[in-house]
């Protein structure tokens, strides 16, 4: 919508209305996506779980996070393909 020229006050209606978010979080997000250097990556639908790691891993698992600026579902996401996909390589 930005690069369409649409001004911010109609596109923060026009978000709040087609992902039923309010106009404070539309506008929020219109906000952020005006610092963005190009289009954001479309990825594949997310599915919450839960896991329990060691308090050890978590807190290298959250200082990375930190420092490198990815969430910690982008992280573990990258690793599990990254193991998945070489023991499918090996065994498959």
């Amino acid at each position: 919508m930005l690069q369409r020229d649409i001004s911010l006050p109609e596109a923060r209606l026009r978000l709040s209305r087609e992902f039923d978010l309010s106009e404070r979080q539309a506008y929020r997000y219109l906000e952020e996506a005006t610092h963005l250097d190009g289009p954001v990556e479309v990825s594949e639908s997310t599915m919450p779980i839960t896991i329990k790691l060691p308090v050890g891993t978590v807190r290298l698992l959250r200082a990375y996070a930190r420092s490198s600026g990815l969430t910690i579902g982008v992280i573990v996401t990258r690793a599990l393909v990254a193991f998945l996909g070489g023991t499918q390589r090996r065994h498959g």
